[in-house]
């Protein structure tokens, strides 16, 4: 028998103290960006050991500031992947500049420093380092193979939890980095994104430019009634804010990390257990079960001899909401016409890579259900 009800690829796992939260700050008479954004961006910043961290309404937005601020312009190139959701390439887009796609390593599904280099030029401003699933990368061995002028920016929208491989938390490189807090994350707070980073003019700016670029938010000049009403704007700026609304949620989440941890790495294990020995048309992205992995996405791929299409709609038929992460982005038309490249590694990788649920609110019998459902097809 097929269950009845659909399992997402992901789901955010609330508590009551998340409800709780929720409903002090709507008696609180304050709603938008104030006191619990502050204390959510400091706490955050000592999760991910970086000197201060800026919320924002998106990562989409994340990224696109953490360009801006950079000096991303018209003309210029961003270095990005295929292999990744588009809001990474569209970060380049509305500045002007050109996403230059790079291809991946097949084993990680991710940037290399060699693979890096061989895009750039001297039009090269920046380049986007993607955190995959939830691995991170070496980023002190990126950061070694670039010029000076070239900036760094790491879209970890996967990556919350995540460490380096020098065992340092992801956030705290020095690169502004990028996260999502968007409803099937590892801390999800419906929508949102943040940028970490160490540079306290950089963090004024960012705070400004996300508030229509205003020097005194609205919180300020709700608590203070001396503070006036802007006098005048010196910079075009965004509205971007995040409000106290998600910021509340966002801090129980904060402290519910652990939990939520060892939970994702309890249902990769399994599914590891009962699938790699069974079928080895299966291949698994590296560091799978490395401790220093978020899993947001827990990534297989199977072999030429599968369909991975037909797998997808066999599985999802029955109610297994598996998902591709992701078609390669210069195969795209909106990328494809103005920037024609082959990138062979990311078009086997997206033909084959498959995505098996994983949330901390999943329970092992649907972990089952999933394995029992997978193995049924492959045989």
């Amino acid at each position: 028998m097929f269950r009845k009800d659909y399992l997402p690829f992901g789901k955010p796992n609330f508590s009551d103290e998340e409800v709780a939260a929720i409903t002090e700050v709507l008696h609180s008479g304050w709603i938008g960006m104030g006191s619990q954004t502050i204390a959510f961006e400091e706490e955050l910043a000592d999760y991910m050991g970086a000197e201060s961290v800026v919320t924002v309404s998106s990562c989409t937005a994340a990224l696109f500031l953490s360009l801006l601020v950079q000096g991303v312009q018209a003309g210029d190139e961003v270095i990005c992947p295929s292999l990744t959701w588009c809001s990474t390439a569209n970060a380049a887009l509305y500045l002007g500049a050109t996403p230059v796609f790079c291809d991946v390593d097949p084993e990680t599904y991710s940037v290399t420093p060699e693979l890096i280099q061989q895009k750039l030029t001297p039009r090269t401003k920046a380049v986007i380092v993607v955190h995959l699933g939830g691995l991170a990368q070496d980023m002190e061995k990126i950061r070694a193979v670039l010029p000076d002028r070239v900036a760094v920016v790491e879209d970890a929208a996967h990556a919350l939890g995540a460490h380096y491989p020098n065992g340092k938390p992801v956030g705290s490189s020095g690169n502004l980095t990028c996260f999502s807090f968007y409803a099937n994350k590892n801390l999800s707070t419906g929508e949102g994104g943040a940028i970490a980073l160490f540079d306290g003019k950089l963090t004024d700016r960012l705070k400004s430019l996300r508030q229509h670029g205003m020097p005194i938010n609205a919180w300020k000049r709700f608590t203070n009634p001396k503070v006036m009403i802007q006098e005048g704007l010196t910079e075009l700026g965004y509205k971007m804010n995040y409000t106290d609304l998600q910021a509340c949620l966002g801090r129980v989440q904060l402290k519910r990390q652990s939990e939520f941890y060892q939970s994702r790495l309890t249902t990769a294990s399994y599914y590891f257990e009962q699938l790699q020995d069974s079928f080895p048309i299966l291949k698994f992205q590296r560091h799978l079960l490395d401790p220093y992995h978020a899993r947001h996405l827990f990534l297989i791929q199977v072999s030429n001899s599968v369909s991975r299409d037909n797998l997808l709609l066999e599985l999802r038929a029955r109610n297994i909401g598996a998902s591709i992460h992701y078609p390669p982005l210069h195969k795209m038309p909106l990328y494809a016409k103005n920037n024609a490249v082959s990138l062979p590694n990311t078009e086997t990788i997206c033909s084959q890579i498959l995505t098996l649920p994983i949330s901390a609110k999943m329970p092992l019998i649907d972990a089952t259900y999933v394995i029992e459902q997978l193995q049924d097809l492959l045989k």
